[in-house]
């Protein structure tokens, strides 16, 4: 089978990255040490040549990723070989954060690239849930990372047909959680809302779609793809979590246009290298920060806290206040992480740069 790469997101642009000598491929798939590919001649699995591996070693951020444009080689023994990552236009990259005992934080300052090459990214949130405090807080740290890989956020209260009264009042609140990104209620069984989501995929954009499991992510490409193309099971009675279905990420062409990348659930996602994403999800309060007295208020009691004061009258929620905080100390954390380890590695560069220089017999400079 045969593929016409402009389908899939290949532009001149991308042509002019691509080294003499290779052929263009997406990455659909990622197993370990190889990945499965979309070529002009069809799929392959490619396994990664030593250049790639070091590269990954030295930084997981190079690893190749779904969604990734790659240059392969052609082998003598009759496959393809994965030589290089394209440069990316977005990169959706979650940091390496988990919890401890002290600090409630810990992380090695690495990240992990979850999609490549993404136009839109669909935050799924299950509409039974949505109300809890913890879920909005969940959309606000997902469209943050969003807003940072350079894509497109949209929000998608999924199972609309489950939530029995106030889907208005509750499209509302999530429209405060995410200032300025598109929300849409979607029953995916019933096709509500659907055809909207499928809107955003016009062309040959590339959509991934990030949420918990039972947000129904599967079901929603199965009704993007009007088939069967992803396994789904339904959300457990006893807790109303759902079960991890999708257990890889996955690129997947759309019949018409468009492409769709689905992901396992995400029950923790770290910030990393994080600045603009966090500003513009909480872009109320950056305003309300403009009219402070002093220009370098922390919002913890300060005088002339106009933060501190649209709280108390209530127009602020002291929730919203306490998930900003929670997320620039989260911020603050992994870019100190980062910066130890990048330190580090430049310490363990010269070391060996001077070990080879006495070796030479040569003085440093």
């Amino acid at each position: 089978m045969s593929y016409d790469l402009s389908l899939l997101g290949w532009t001149a642009f991308r042509a002019a990255e691509l080294p003499e000598g290779t052929v263009p491929a997406r990455v659909s798939r990622v197993d370990r040490g190889a990945a499965e590919v979309i070529a002009a001649d069809g799929q392959h699995q490619a396994r990664y040549t030593a250049r790639v591996r070091r590269a990954a070693a030295a930084d997981p951020v190079a690893l190749p990723c779904v969604g990734d444009w790659v240059a392969l080689t052609w082998l003598p023994e009759g496959r393809y070989e994965l030589d290089a990552v394209l440069p990316r236009t977005t990169a959706f990259v979650r940091g390496g954060v988990s919890r401890t005992s002290v600090g409630g934080l810990s992380g090695d300052g690495q990240g992990q690239v979850l999609a490549a090459n993404v136009d839109v990214v669909f935050v799924a949130e299950p509409s039974m849930h949505a109300t809890d405090f913890a879920d909005l807080g969940r959309i606000e740290r997902l469209v943050a990372l969003a807003w940072e890989s350079g894509g497109t956020p949209v929000v998608l209260i999924t199972k609309s047909d489950l939530f029995e009264s106030g889907l208005d009042q509750l499209l509302d609140d999530v429209r405060g959680t995410a200032p300025g990104v598109t929300v849409h209620a979607v029953s995916s069984l019933l096709g509500d809302g659907v055809r909207l989501v499928r809107d955003h995929l016009e062309g040959s954009r590339t959509a991934v779609i990030l949420g918990p499991s039972g947000a129904g992510k599967s079901t929603l490409v199965n009704a993007l793809a009007d088939d069967t193309v992803m396994e789904t099971q339904q959300v457990r009675a006893a807790d109303g979590r759902g079960r991890h279905t999708t257990v890889h990420r996955e690129l997947i062409p759309l019949p018409g246009g468009g492409l769709v990348i689905d992901t396992p659930g995400i029950r923790r996602i770290g910030l990393y290298d994080m600045g603009e994403g966090v500003d513009l999800v909480f872009s109320d309060i950056e305003e309300l920060a403009e009219r402070c007295r002093f220009g370098d208020c922390g919002h913890n009691g300060e005088p002339g806290c106009a933060v501190l004061a649209a709280l108390e009258r209530g127009e602020l929620p002291e929730r919203r206040l306490e998930s900003w905080r929670k997320l620039q100390r989260e911020a603050a954390w992994m870019a100190s992480r980062t910066d130890a380890r990048l330190r580090k590695e430049q310490q363990n560069k010269w070391k060996v740069t001077t070990k080879e220089m006495r070796r030479s017999g040569r003085s440093r400079p």
